[in-house]
């Protein structure tokens, strides 16, 4: 198989990377501006049609992202088989690209749920807060397999190994830890979205009231964790390079760090500001961008300990 085959794949990877970032921002839309039920408990049909004719805004809304995740799944789709006659059975690109299928299904499942379980609008159940929490987890995994085909098919990456050992347990609880915020964070992002509080004293007044709804008294947890699990990440970018000379990437740590930062800041924006639409969808895009970049710090890893080794 030719080089220019293989590079077309891998630029086919990062636009499908790129491209599921926006539809996960547009879904963040969707579910900010309570557009979920636009239309109705039907799915796949909107409001029992395939194209819907009576176009309130909530129903355009909520279609067009059906559209844009259809599309998704057919990309990643074409990923997974376009991968199978380029790469052999084992081959860490293909194994990649067909995790990649199994999540993108997992994903379109995750949303039908929500659609005919009618976890949408102003829901405000136990369960939606437990599915939109495993959607998170799934949305991530998605994107890792994807980070992952996209950065062993480009000049980045010299292996195709994954790291092991010692090292490899210190980026999962970087990786776990960052999984358990962003879903903590989908939770808070779901209580801010049905209970918007009007100034920031009354919201610090519903987080503490025994009367509160469980979503407004979880929103004082997500800052708390994104604290310190983004100081856990801090300090390993800080400490993984001297630890493990010639094993760790001290520019994707960099990279990392950098990102983290900005996402903490972005965080503290976004309560200040009481959760804007604009404001949750930047914060959600810089938390994705961000797990992207952790994952190619992991990835890096592996192929320095090739090379150190």
């Amino acid at each position: 198989m030719s080089n220019r085959t293989r590079q077309g794949f891998g630029r086919f990877a990062w636009f499908i990377l790129i491209y599921t970032v926006l539809v996960i921002m547009w879904g963040s839309y969707v579910r900010a501006t309570g557009s979920g039920a636009g239309c109705g408990d039907h799915w796949p049909l909107c409001n029992g049609e395939v194209v819907p004719r009576a176009a309130s805004l909530e129903r355009m809304i909520e279609f067009s992202h059906r559209i844009t995740s259809g599309l998704s799944l057919v990309f990643v789709a074409l990923l997974f088989f376009w991968s199978r006659s380029l790469y052999k059975s084992g081959d860490a690109i293909r194994s990649a690209a067909a995790w990649s299928l199994v999540f993108i299904i997992g994903e379109a499942l995750v949303g039908a749920a929500l659609v005919l379980l009618k976890l949408v609008a102003g829901n405000d159940s136990v369960l939606r807060a437990v599915v939109i929490a495993a959607h998170l987890v799934n949305t991530f995994l998605l994107l890792y397999c994807l980070s992952r085909v996209a950065y062993l098919t480009s000049p980045l990456a010299k292996s195709k190994k994954l790291v092991t050992g010692r090292l490899r347990v210190n980026f999962l609880w970087c990786l776990i830890g960052f999984v358990l915020t962003g879903s903590a964070g989908a939770i808070v992002a779901l209580g801010d979205t049905l209970f918007p509080a009007r100034s920031l004293a009354e919201g610090f007044a519903e987080d503490f009231s025994p009367t509160a709804h469980f979503l407004i008294k979880l929103r004082m947890w997500h800052p708390l964790l994104a604290v310190a699990v983004g100081s856990y990440i801090l300090i390993q970018c800080l400490v993984l390079p001297r630890l493990f000379k010639g094993q760790v990437n001290k520019r994707w740590a960099g990279v990392v760090a950098g990102l983290v930062i900005l996402q903490l800041a972005g965080g503290f924006l976004n309560w200040y500001l009481l959760a804007p639409v604009g404001m949750q969808m930047f914060h959600l895009m810089l938390a994705d961008v961000t797990w992207v970049a952790l994952c190619f710090w992991y990835f890096s890893a592996a192929e320095l300990e090739k090379d150190h080794t």
